[in-house]
């Protein structure tokens, strides 16, 4: 079958209008991890959504293509968000493809390389602001306000449109929806879509049920958790470093009607899972995607759910290379030597 992009795809169950910007985002494969689930979770069939491997690298190509698709019909020729990155970077690619103009705002040097470069290598017009996200997002609603420029950040409902089509996936190739769905939340906009895919998945026959929900902030920047804003977040975790969540109350929500938890992981805890994935089954993502898998194992570890004969989801959302520093940061430097056989004989014993 001739994949079309999640708007095409999916285009009788959202509600977005116009020809679709597409970069062919979406239908990311759903990997089991035998032996992460031995480590996080024994017992319970462990499943990646591994969404790293969209377009840009990340879960944001979802939102974005439903985003700028429905600005483009509605006459926009400019768009704007703030980001701690992965949404910049897909914000800046799908303008290109739509031939608009990008304007992102992302926190002075609390941004991975990787994503500033997508954004800069996609042509966006990037603004470094000495503030937080928060500050970021304050600043660009405003701005859409005032001006016909539109906004592409979460609270964009076409946003949420183009992410819930992940829960339709993990339907569609479990033939149900799982017992738990486990994702890092930082702006939340993410957990809110999955759980209004699933609601939908569960309403028109799609799906026979709906998870639990089980989200993972980090301990530095867990407004959600603490029920109170988070002014000066701090993580390096750098997708989830948000202490005004825009989807705070949608979140809610979702976790209380699906019965689900919120956890919140330490760094440590984050680099451990990081690792894991990594070394164990051969999964590389971002750190701070690694933040649900973390809760998961954590809420194992303090006997807040049962696992044994689950059926599980994990939600990476970002690739690896999208944070190359934090790979390199804890790595073995690679051992030089001479090109001769007996000097890598001597290596490899």
């Amino acid at each position: 079958m001739h994949w079309s992009g999640v708007v095409a795809h999916y285009r009788s169950r959202l509600t977005v209008e116009g020809e679709p910007v597409t970069l062919l985002e979406g239908n990311t494969p759903l990997v089991p991890v035998p032996r992460v689930a031995e480590w996080a979770c024994p017992g319970a069939e462990l499943f990646i959504k591994y969404e790293g491997l969209n377009p840009t690298g990340s879960f944001k190509d979802r939102g974005m293509t439903a985003a700028m698709t429905q600005a483009k019909h509605d006459g926009a020729e400019t768009v704007i968000c703030a980001s701690t990155g992965n949404t910049a970077a897909s914000a800046a690619a799908y303008a290109a493809r739509a031939g608009m103009k990008c304007i992102v705002l992302v926190p002075d040097g609390k941004i991975a390389m990787g994503k500033l470069a997508g954004s800069m290598a996609y042509g966006a017009q990037v603004v470094q602001i000495r503030g937080s996200f928060d500050d970021g997002l304050r600043m660009v609603r405003d701005v859409s306000e005032r001006t016909p420029i539109a906004l592409v950040n979460s609270v964009n409902p076409a946003r949420l449109q183009g992410q819930k089509t992940a829960a339709f996936e993990i339907v569609d190739a479990l033939g149900n929806a799982p017992d738990w769905l486990c994702l890092p939340v930082g702006n939340a906009g993410n957990i809110s879509s999955y759980w209004l895919g699933f609601r939908e998945a569960l309403a028109d026959g799609h799906a026979a049920s709906a998870p639990r929900l089980l989200g993972g902030q980090a301990a530095g920047s867990a407004p959600l958790l603490a029920n109170a804003a988070v002014d000066e977040p701090e993580t390096l975790a750098t997708a989830i470093r948000i202490g005004h969540p825009a989807r705070w109350c949608q979140a809610l929500w979702a976790l209380r009607e699906s019965a689900g938890q919120i956890w919140s992981v330490t760094d440590d805890e984050i680099l451990a899972t990081y690792h894991c994935l990594a070394a164990a089954d051969g999964i590389f993502c971002e750190p701070s995607s690694a933040a649900g898998v973390a809760a998961l194992r954590k809420s194992l570890q303090h006997g807040k759910i049962e696992v044994e004969g689950r059926r599980i989801v994990c939600v990476l959302t970002g690739h690896g290379l999208k944070d190359p520093d934090s790979a390199l940061r804890d790595a073995k430097l690679p051992q030089a030597i001479e090109p001769t056989l007996d000097a890598l004989m001597n290596v490899i014993e």
